[in-house]
């Protein structure tokens, strides 16, 4: 840990990175949805080990999220999901088709550009 917090920078592992598409059946779905993302975003950059975590609605398609979620390691993206998978968002989501690539980048130690 820095004298400014958390160092982020430094990793033990490749970092593993989840990027793709939320794709929500209905207007009124997606509408529930990004009233969940600010608290939901919120809580998942706050993680110790999240890098970056990024959610963006299409203009083109309403229903249709981008999503770029980037996490120190396995370690830090396993502990991710299971604090989410207990919130309102899980339970909220739940059943919403994803479109993900989960992916490892990155050697062990190196650092972050």
């Amino acid at each position: 840990m820095s004298a400014t917090g958390p160092d982020r920078r430094r990793r033990p592992g490749p970092r593993l990175t989840l990027s793709g598409f939320l794709l929500c059946r209905t207007l009124e779905e997606a509408d529930r949805v990004a009233a969940l993302l600010p608290e939901h975003t919120r809580l998942s950059r706050a993680e110790a080990g999240c890098l970056r975590f990024e959610v963006w609605r299409s203009h083109a398609d309403p229903c249709r999220f981008a999503v770029t979620e980037c996490f120190r390691d396995r370690a830090a993206f396993d502990a991710h999901q299971a604090r989410s998978a207990t919130t309102v968002w899980a339970r909220a989501t739940k059943g919403i088709p994803r479109d993900y690539v989960i992916g490892e980048e990155g050697e062990e130690g190196d650092q972050l550009p």
